[in-house]
């Protein structure tokens, strides 16, 4: 197999003008991981609290009868 440095140079030479090959910037990966988790925890404590409250009025209505 003929391992040369530009394989595939018409391809490469594409994505560069496209600019593909730019460097992406670093925090936005960072910041769109934390909002994610930000997310995932808001969703579950909300759920949480949406779960504490249909219990508790259940009780309350239980406790009529």
């Amino acid at each position: 197999m003929d391992r040369t440095p530009a394989r595939y140079g018409q391809f490469a030479s594409f994505m560069s003008v496209q600019g593909c090959n730019s460097r992406r910037h670093p925090d936005r990966h960072d910041r769109r991981l934390q909002f994610q988790k930000l997310t995932r925890v808001a969703t579950m404590t909300g759920a949480a609290i949406g779960v504490t409250w249909i219990a508790l009025e259940s009780a309350k209505a239980l406790s009529f009868f």
